[in-house]
């Protein structure tokens, strides 16, 4: 899941973490295959390689995973590492929107997994184009919140950077900007000494929808059978999940 929205925490809080933490790996080695396959397995001579390592150990990836993942990537186990990124759109309860990005070295498998576990799951698929329209992409990253940190304090560290806004989300701060400076998003964060996650382009939608106790409960299983995926990456949705509705399903 892509984090950056209020249902998403209610679901982080109902997945199994161990499950989390599995996807959560798998997501981080397959960027991390990808960047060395495109420029080499030196991460001193590949930003992007070492951007997706870095990003990996801050997430606790093992080391021996991510040495494993830069050979593979690299081509130097004799593996050919090939995968593609495909978008898939669907529709969810109470006219809800999903904006489903896979990274597959498996079209068919991609293709026919999303569909089933849509389909199975109350959503339809949806035209190509029919629900992209309603995201835009951006940059986000989510710095924790600390005593004493305010939103002021946050906008003022990267406001210079191109930071757009900068929302409180309950347990963290989002800063928004657009994708390409999400680099100096970052500089101005580490430089502030301000602690942050997430720190990725998103497609973040344009307008929300606001679901009720059961519309929620559908999405989220919804949500859940898609995020477990292998091929997917990351689920957007314009969903959101009122605070009474998010604290009702955690009193269930």
């Amino acid at each position: 899941m892509s984090g950056h929205s209020k249902w998403a925490t209610t679901k982080h809080k109902k997945a199994a973490i161990d499950a989390k933490r599995a996807k959560a790996f798998a997501k981080f080695i397959k960027a991390i295959e990808v960047a060395a396959r495109m420029g080499g397995a030196d991460i001193a001579g590949n930003p992007a390689l070492d951007l997706a390592v870095s990003k990996a150990k801050k997430n606790s990836v093992p080391n021996d995973n991510i040495d494993r993942a830069i050979k593979r990537g690299a081509g130097l186990t004799g593996e050919t590492i090939d995968y593609t990124e495909i978008m898939y759109e669907a529709r969810g309860p109470q006219g809800t929107a999903l904006y489903i990005e896979c990274l597959t070295d498996n079209r068919n498998r991609a293709a026919s997994d999303v569909r089933l576990a849509v389909t199975r799951n109350g959503g339809t698929m949806a035209d190509q184009g029919s629900v992209a329209f309603l995201f835009e992409r951006k940059g986000v990253a989510e710095v924790t919140k600390t005593d004493g940190l305010t939103e002021d304090d946050v906008l003022m560290a990267v406001l210079d950077a191109g930071a757009e806004e900068v929302i409180d989300e309950g347990d963290i701060f989002t800063v928004v900007s657009a994708a390409t400076d999400l680099p100096e998003i970052r500089k101005a964060l580490d430089e502030a000494e301000l602690e942050y996650n997430n720190d990725d382009p998103v497609f973040r939608p344009t307008m929300q929808v606001d679901l009720d106790a059961e519309g929620a409960k559908k999405f989220l299983k919804l949500a859940d059978a898609i995020e477990e995926l292998d091929d997917v990456q990351n689920v957007y949705s314009n969903a959101n999940v009122p605070a009474e509705v998010m604290a009702q399903l955690e009193a269930e």
